[in-house]
C-alpha cells in the first residue's frame, strides 16, 4: 500500500502537524481534565485514583498517534501555574488513595513541567500512597530520582511520603510500526530506561497501543501480545492497553491511504485477555471513548462490562455471545489463550 508518509523524523513531524484539525490554546492556570476512577492495586484491592491531566507546553516529540496536543500551550507555563492547576483539580475530584499526574507529554520535560515547581507539587501530594507520572524513556534519569526523594520526605515526622511510579509509552514492539510512530525511541532505549527505574526502586507501567498504524489488523493481537510480553520482561508492574483512536488528522490521513484502521472491539478484548492470562502483572484495557470501537449495539454494553470486570478483577470472564453479530467468534478472540503467539 502506497503512502505519502515521510521517511525522516523532521519531515514526519511537519507532516503530522500539518494534518491536525484546529484546536484552542489551553488555560495555563487550569488543567485539561480531572476525574476519579477505581483501579485494582498490586495488593488486589480496588482503590480510588485521582487523575489530573495538566496543561503545559506541547510535547516536542509529535508522535504519529498522539491527540494530546489539543489545548496545549505554545510556550512554557508561568511560574506557579502547575501547582495552581493541581490545587484546582484536587479540590474538585475529592479524596483518593493514588494520584495519576499526567501532562500530555513527559513530567520530566523541563519545558512542560518546570523543575522549580517539583517541591510545590511534592508538598501537595503528601497524602497519597502513590503518585504516577508519565515520561518518555529518553527522560528517565536523575530527575526521576530527585522527584522520588522529594516525595519520600513524607507529610510529617516519621511518615514516608508517596511512592513514585513512572508510566512510559512502549507503544509496540513491531519493528516497522515503532520506527514510524515518530516517537524516536528504540526497544533497547525503553529497556535501559526500565532497568534504570528498577535499579532505583521506582515502579514502572507501560502503555501499549492495540493495532497502531502500519500493523495489519490480522496481526494486531499477536503484536499486542508480544508487546505485553516485552513490557513485563522489562519489569512493568502494569500494562495499559490503548486502542489506537483516529481523529488526530494524521491517523485519518493514513486510514484513507489504507495503512491504518481502528481496532475492532474483539481485538482489544483478545489482547487484554492474553495479558491478564499471563498472570505476570496487572493489565488494564483503556475504556475511554470505547463506543467508537463498537460495531454492534446489541452486545456492546455487555462487552464493555466484560472488559470492566477484566480490569477490576484481573480475571477473564466468558466471552459475550451475540446472535446479532456473532462477536464471540471474532478471529482475534481465538488468540486470547496465547496459542500460537510464539
Amino acid at each position: 500500500m502506497t503512502t505519502d508518509y515521510p521517511e525522516s523524523a523532521a519531515a514526519r513531524s511537519a507532516w503530522i502537524r500539518s494534518r491536525r484539525p484546529p484546536s484552542l490554546a489551553g488555560d495555563p492556570w487550569r488543567p485539561q481534565a480531572w476525574f476519579r476512577e477505581e483501579e485494582r492495586a498490586a495488593s488486589g484491592e480496588l482503590i480510588s485514583v485521582a487523575t489530573v491531566l495538566l496543561t503545559n507546553r506541547e510535547c516536542p516529540w509529535h508522535c504519529l498517534m498522539c491527540d494530546l496536543w489539543r489545548g496545549m500551550l505554545r510556550t512554557r507555563v508561568p511560574a506557579g501555574a502547575i501547582a495552581a492547576q493541581l490545587d484546582f483539580a484536587l479540590a474538585q475530584v475529592g479524596p483518593a488513595r493514588q494520584l495519576k499526574l499526567y501532562n500530555s507529554g513527559s513530567f520530566f520535560d523541563a519545558g512542560a513541567i518546570p523543575p522549580e515547581e517539583h517541591d510545590a507539587l511534592a508538598e501537595r501530594v503528601r497524602s497519597f500512597e502513590r503518585v504516577i507520572v508519565e515520561c518518555h524513556p529518553a527522560l528517565a534519569g536523575d530527575s526521576c530520582l530527585r522527584f522520588r526523594d522529594r516525595l519520600a520526605k513524607g507529610p510529617g515526622e516519621g511518615r514516608r511520603g508517596p511512592e513514585l511510579e513512572v508510566a512510559m509509552g512502549l507503544e509496540t514492539v513491531h519493528p516497522v510500526a515503532l520506527e514510524r510512530l515518530n516517537k524516536r525511541m528504540t526497544l533497547d532505549q525503553f529497556a535501559r530506561a526500565a532497568a534504570f527505574l528498577a535499579r532505583h526502586g521506582i515502579a514502572m507501567r507501560a502503555f501499549v497501543l492495540v493495532q497502531p498504524p502500519f500493523v495489519p489488523p490480522t496481526e494486531a493481537v499477536v503484536w499486542a501480545a508480544r508487546s505485553v510480553d516485552f513490557a513485563f520482561a522489562c519489569g512493568a508492574s502494569v500494562v495499559s492497553l490503548i486502542p489506537t483512536r483516529p481523529g488526530n488528522g494524521a491517523l485519518d490521513a493514513l486510514q484513507a491511504q489504507g495503512v491504518f484502521a481502528p481496532p475492532a472491539l474483539a481485538t482489544l478484548e483478545a489482547a487484554a485477555a492474553y495479558g491478564v492470562g499471563l498472570g505476570r502483572g496487572r493489565v488494564f484495557a483503556d475504556l475511554w471513548d470505547l463506543e467508537r470501537f463498537a460495531t454492534c449495539g446489541a452486545c456492546f454494553p455487555r462487552r464493555r462490562e466484560r472488559l470492566q470486570v477484566l480490569n477490576t478483577r484481573q480475571e477473564i470472564p466468558p466471552p459475550v455471545l451475540c446472535a446479532e453479530c456473532a462477536g464471540a467468534r471474532e478471529p482475534g478472540l481465538v488468540l486470547a489463550s496465547g496459542q500460537g503467539l510464539g
